[in-house]
């Protein structure tokens, strides 16, 4: 029986992951010169610096798990905890929108005690506390560096189109629908009070949600000093926070297309030369995406197998 799972799991996954691999194939041949380029930059970058960037995206995961307990008022099984956090990971760029990420948490939380409301409340408070703590980074480093983001052109058909889609949510949401989002608003929140009643928590959920943000950014800014990208730590770091927060609005796998396309755009319109720009968002994917990708996926069955998930 359990044979059979596996194979069931595995003919899931193949497609998937094949397709995965096709959506970064697919940008990366129409732009085939400078990813070359890139890539041929990557090869013979700084090894002090790349090895840097590894350590902060295995921290990462720690920050995300840390984040994670901080969420709920139960203790978690920190071993468990973490390598859900590594799976979840891979599991999240297989999946768009955060999806796999999502599932394999939400699984986790359940197995782990906590009822099906809860486990989806904990996860509503660290994707929360994460955006809250994204937000408040790009407000403090913005003025730090002058000029580097400029505010979007909107016509006003854009505007009209928004106000629109919020009129019909608007009425979508009338009647029973209307009271379910506020009773699930209404847990969230609560969720939100108990975990900041108890200070421990709540030092973990901020604490890991900064850590997390603050280390993604340095994998990039330690890809951009070892292929020697001529922009300052603070704007590298900045333009990672607004390029991430921007391509999370994208329904993709893992960001794949849009966080890459965001990152060159910003580095490149920053001043960084294109075939440059190309190694550092190359770099950066190789260290949090593929090289992490079949390990993440390895251990997500190990723990579907020792029903952890």
């Amino acid at each position: 029986m359990d044979l059979a799972a596996g194979r069931r799991r595995a003919y899931w996954h193949t497609p998937v992951f094949l397709a995965v691999l096709l959506c970064a194939a697919y940008p990366a041949r129409q732009h085939w010169p400078v990813v070359e380029a890139g890539a041929l930059r990557l090869a013979v970058a700084d090894h002090g610096w790349l090895l840097l960037g590894a350590v902060a995206a295995v921290g990462t995961w720690a920050a995300s798990a840390l984040a994670q307990q901080g969420a709920v008022a139960r203790r978690l099984p920190g071993p468990r905890l973490l390598a859900a956090q590594f799976a979840a990971s891979a599991a999240g760029h297989l999946l768009p929108a955060g999806l796999g990420a999502g599932a394999v948490n939400l699984r986790f939380l359940m197995r782990c005690g906590l009822p099906a409301g809860r486990s989806a409340g904990a996860l509503a408070v660290k994707a929360t506390a994460g955006a809250a703590v994204r937000l408040a980074l790009i407000a403090a480093l913005a003025p730090l560096c002058p000029s580097l983001l400029r505010a979007p052109h909107v016509s006003w058909a854009a505007v009209a189109a928004v106000l629109g889609a919020a009129v019909l949510l608007g009425a979508l949401l009338a009647g029973p629908l209307r009271l379910r989002c506020r009773r699930a608003l209404a847990s969230v929140l609560a969720d939100i009070r108990a975990v900041h009643a108890r200070p421990a928590r709540a030092g973990a959920l901020w604490g890991g949600s900064l850590a997390f943000a603050a280390l993604h950014s340095l994998v990039l800014i330690a890809v951009t000093r070892a292929v020697e990208l001529p922009l300052p730590s603070l704007q590298v770091a900045l333009l990672y926070l607004a390029a991430s927060s921007a391509a999370a609005l994208l329904p993709t796998p893992g960001g794949l297309g849009g966080l890459d396309a965001a990152l060159g755009l910003a580095l490149t319109a920053s001043g960084a030369p294109a075939a440059t720009a190309a190694s550092a968002v190359l770099g950066y994917r190789l260290l949090t995406v593929w090289l992490p990708l079949v390990p993440g996926l390895l251990v997500l069955t190990l723990l579907v197998r020792r029903k952890a998930l």
